[in-house]
């Protein structure tokens, strides 16, 4: 029987939405690669009498794990293979200033400061900031075993070698991801479909964000190698075309939810027969099993399927009639001339690199005017902890000590059960053979964990780094309460010199974002019914290029599923700002309704309906600009008045009904 804790000692909200698991599939065949590619340098140490060298090739296949998340091969190559580049000149750098004091200090606050700038820029760029900052507080913090090449080469040749594993069965799998993807995306819009016109409406509402982050995850991996083959495969230039045929399903689906009707079971059936076509490959004919149309939503939906199923079992398709609906990728030159550009320019760069560089410098002063064994631990902490795209800075301060307590705790009972060397069960080597095993039990918990939160991660994280800092300096259990006591002085640093010296509240990094996105909802509801003509104003019923408002809309929904992930990490941390962005979350979910709104009112038109009047259109624009810029200008709820009024039988009725009810989530109650 279930008990609950007394009134005094319930635990508030946000510490439980920290501790709470996330839920996410096992990668078996990452924790496989973890397995063995951290296992098998420190066994080769072993057999060959360079214990040392085997250690820090582990160590560097440990980074390569961490940056084993991508699905398309190819992505795995920029994932692990940039970022090593990145390590070894970190590990470079800070090993040609250990033990020299203040150069030390004022290398790696240097460090830190590029590294958080660049860590802006994306994902890659942000695991490349992530080792470059990592690996030279190691090198600074460590006396490395060698020549001064050889730890860059042999942590690199770690990393390297999780990407060789990874890339092992590309020859039999190429392809294979993407197909999954698209295949994936039309598998969660038949689950969309099967939510329609049901109630409640959240379930709709889970539906159609699960759809979003599918369709984002499959045009990133399928548009990013497109970008390299510039149209020239016509396995990519199909997925795509694929991609495309599904939008016109995705945009019917909102009509269909307001008529309250739901859909025949024949429909999302056919959606998932066309989805087992997409990943086999498949190219012959299919029998299309639909029920006749019997009206504009379901007219839509039948029209769309139709297509989507001459598309899917098309066997050639021309490239040159391909949109990519998000925009092809610019060239690998020009993007990066543009990030270097935006990072030098930005000053959200320029602020995390300060705030990073500012709490490793006070780290590196501290530990160099404090004796405090192997100092380089607090840095370290402090490195993983100040990341800008993993969430809150105090979630992931608390998580961290969480995390390290969890791991100290196992990392004691390995160190205390397995034979250490220099007792008397270490005799040739024996008790190294034992860490091999240890390592080849533990290092699959890390990609196991990681999916879980910070904080599961940093558990398993912790005895692994443990472990082989044992293998380099042969402390033992001596190691556990240093690494505690390092681990919370880097919190507290990170928490008191990274995150209360800098009052950026929630609504300064996601509440301006937002407004952003109910102005572009407004420009979106423009487009959808006509276009601007100069003087003479909206021209409802003009023709906007199809292409071009698909693009708007996936771009909508992009955002603010990026502002809906912002204020669920807010939720993380303690009063106030957590109960404001409880307060503001409703109105994201709004925002994404009106959006929903205006695609099944562009559908009905599509399809029959009357077009709505271009007084009709401009009200609604003004209203959301309205809500836009009291959201921009407020950092609470504020009163907004609502007076939407037009013809009941309208196609923007839903709308309106909507944007009346996003403009009263946004008054206060």
């Amino acid at each position: 029987m279930s008990r609950e804790f007394p009134i005094g000692l319930t635990p508030p909200d946000w510490l439980v939405r920290n501790l709470q698991p996330q839920q996410a599939p096992l990668n078996r065949p990452a924790i496989a690669r973890a397995a063995v590619a951290m296992a098998l340098p420190l066994a080769i140490g072993l057999a060959t009498g360079h214990t040392a060298y085997g250690a820090l090739a582990s160590m560097g296949a440990l980074s390569g794990v961490i940056g084993d998340t991508a699905d398309a091969y190819r992505m795995r190559i920029l994932n692990i293979a940039i970022p090593q580049f990145f390590g070894a000149v970190g590990v470079t750098l800070g090993a040609a200033v250990y033990g020299h004091g203040w150069y030390a200090v004022a290398t790696l606050t240097g460090i830190a400061l590029v590294s958080g700038m660049i860590s802006t820029i994306g994902a890659v760029a942000s695991v490349s900031g992530l080792l470059l900052l990592l690996n030279s507080v190691i090198g600074a913090g460590l006396p490395l075993p060698g020549e001064w090449w050889l730890a860059p080469v042999l942590m690199a040749g770690g990393g390297l070698l999780v990407l060789l594993l990874a890339l092992l069965a590309w020859p039999l799998r190429s392809g294979v991801p993407e197909r999954s993807a698209v295949a994936n995306t039309y598998r969660t819009v038949a689950d969309l479909l099967a939510t329609c016109g049901d109630d409640p409406t959240a379930a709709y509402d889970a539906a159609r964000q699960a759809v979003t982050q599918s369709l984002n995850q499959s045009y990133d991996l399928v548009l990013a190698r497109r970008a390299r083959h510039h149209g020239r495969s016509p396995e990519l230039t199909r997925l795509l075309a694929q991609l495309n045929a599904i939008t016109p399903v995705v945009e019917a689906a909102p009509a269909v939810h307001q008529s309250g009707q739901p859909l025949p079971p024949q429909i999302r059936e056919t959606v998932r027969h066309l989805a087992q076509a997409v990943e086999t490959g498949y190219t012959g004919p299919i029998g299309l099993d639909l029920p006749a149309p019997t009206g504009e939503t379901t007219r839509a939906i039948d029209h769309a399927l139709r297509h989507a199923a001459e598309v899917v079992t098309a066997p050639d398709v021309d490239p040159r009639g391909i949109d990519d609906r998000l925009g092809r990728p610019a060239a690998l030159r020009i993007r990066t001339a543009r990030a270097a550009r935006n990072v030098l320019l930005s000053s959200g760069s320029w602020r995390y690199g300060l705030r990073l560089a500012v709490c490793i410098g006070l780290a590196q002063i501290l530990v160099s005017t404090v004796p405090v064994a192997r100092s380089y631990w607090v840095a370290l902490t402090i490195t993983f902890v100040l990341k800008p795209d993993f969430g809150s800075v105090f979630s992931r301060a608390l998580l961290r000590a969480l995390g390290t307590v969890a791991g100290l705790v196992i990392a004691a009972a390995v160190l205390s059960a397995v034979p250490r060397w220099g007792s008397p069960h270490a005799v040739s080597g024996y008790g190294g053979w034992w860490d091999v095993l240890v390592l080849l039990l533990l290092a699959p918990l890390i990609p196991a964990l990681t999916p879980r939160g910070y904080g599961y991660q940093t558990m398993a994280i912790t005895p692994v780094i443990l472990l082989l800092s044992d293998v380099l300096n042969h402390q033992g259990t001596a190691l556990l309460l240093p690494r505690l006591v390092d681990s919370l002085i880097g919190c507290g640093i990170a928490l008191v010199a990274g995150y209360l010296l800098w009052p950026e509240s929630w609504h300064t990094r996601v509440g301006d974002r937002l407004a952003e996105a109910v102005a572009d909802t407004a420009t979106y509801v423009e487009s959808a019914f006509g276009k601007s003509n100069g003087s003479e104003g909206l021209v409802v019923g003009a023709e906007v290029d199809p292409a071009a408002r698909a693009r708007m809309r996936r771009r909508l929904y992009r955002d603010l599923s990026v502002i809906r992930t912002e204020f669920q990490r807010a939720l993380t941390e303690p009063p106030p700002t957590g109960r404001l962005a409880a307060g503001w979350l409703p109105l994201v979910v709004a925002v994404e309704r009106i959006v929903d709104a205006t695609t099944a009112a562009r559908v009905r038109v599509k399809h029959g309906a009357p077009m709505p009047s271009p007084a009709e259109v401009s009200q609604v624009a003004l209203q959301l600009r309205e809500l836009s810029k009291g959201v921009r200008e407020s950092e609470v709820l504020v009163e907004v008045r609502t007076d939407l009024t037009g013809p009941a039988e309208s196609v923007l009725e839903p709308l309106r009904q909507e944007v009346a009810a996003a403009r009263a989530i946004a008054s206060p109650h």
